[in-house]
């Protein structure tokens, strides 16, 4: 079990800020890094890789700095975004050169290597030179060295992108199955829904600060100033609206089209229960429910878009 921790961390770019006083826990499972473009994900990567060097305050991985740790690549699987590939080699040679350069004997290194391109779905290519490599298929071959020596911390830049969506639920699943295996995962995303399907913990970061950070119900639940949003669609809503707006804990009712009522409430438990009674009665005709502001994308737009 491994812990990443960033202890009020800071990076300039010469005058341009990276980040700045960024704190944060990354434990064992899956965290998702979220934020615009120009948010700081990318700094917050390549300090937890080793890549850079904070300007203040440290990023340490078992109480050790990573700036210039030796000892960091051996525990630490990193996938970048960016593609470097060398086109010449195999699939199979770039994987056994690399174990190789971790330590391991040429038959252990063969066998690494093998199962981690198995592992990506790249079996049946592991012999093909990389030149020969689709962008989805390269994308699967840096999830696989990074995953070729079995390190317990595996930091992710983007790996969904390049991929076709049999590769993204393939890549998702792995991500979900490393962290629930116990190992710490970081990756980061723009993609809101496809870090909702690999976990439910998240940190967010806007203009290169952490403005969130934790379980993504208990952020939500955590803005009590905001109304969660509650749609129904039913036949004839105007009565029902009338009836709704004098009701504890709705902060308000709009009509949409001809079928539609969106509640913003406090209580929205509260609502759900009164809506489905009133149509168990036979006093509404409720078609459907559905809370609206629950998810990761109602949580980056109340912390992040803004």
């Amino acid at each position: 079990m491994i812990r990443l921790e960033y202890l009020d961390v800071a990076k300039f770019y010469g005058d341009v800020l990276g980040v700045m006083g960024v704190s944060l826990a990354v434990e064992p499972g899956v965290t998702g890094l979220l934020g615009p473009n120009g948010a700081g994900k990318s700094t917050l990567i390549r300090l937890a890789a080793g890549l850079l060097c904070p300007d203040q305050g440290d990023v340490r991985v078992e109480g050790r700095s990573t700036w210039a740790s030796g000892r960091l690549g051996f525990l630490l699987g990193y996938v970048p975004d960016g593609d470097a590939l060398p086109d010449f080699l195999t699939g199979r040679a770039f994987l056994l050169q690399l174990l190789r350069f971790h330590g391991y004997a040429a038959r252990e290194a063969a066998r690494r290597a093998e199962a981690a391109l198995e592992r990506v779905g790249l079996g049946g290519v592991l012999r093909r030179r990389l030149g020969g490599y689709s962008k989805g298929m390269r994308q699967r071959l840096k999830l696989a060295q990074a995953l070729a020596h079995d390190p317990p911390l595996l930091i992710l830049d983007e790996p969904l992108t390049g991929l076709d969506p049999i590769g993204r639920r393939d890549v998702i699943r792995l991500v979900r199955d490393l962290g629930a295996a116990g190992r710490t995962v970081l990756v980061s995303s723009h993609i809101l829904h496809e870090v909702e399907a690999m976990t439910d913990r998240v940190a967010l970061l806007r203009h290169g600060r952490l403005v969130a950070a934790g379980r993504i119900a208990e952020l939500r639940s955590g803005l009590p100033s905001t109304p969660y949003r509650v749609r129904a669609t039913v036949r004839d809503p105007r009565p029902l609206a009338a009836r709704l707006v004098v009701e504890a804990g709705v902060a308000g009712v709009r009509v949409e089209g001809t079928d539609t009522l969106l509640i913003e409430t406090a209580e929205p438990d509260t609502v759900l229960a009164w809506l489905s009674a009133a149509a168990a009665r036979g006093e509404a005709a409720v078609r459907t429910l559905d809370l609206e502001d629950r998810d990761l994308e109602a949580l980056f737009r109340y912390t992040v878009d803004r």
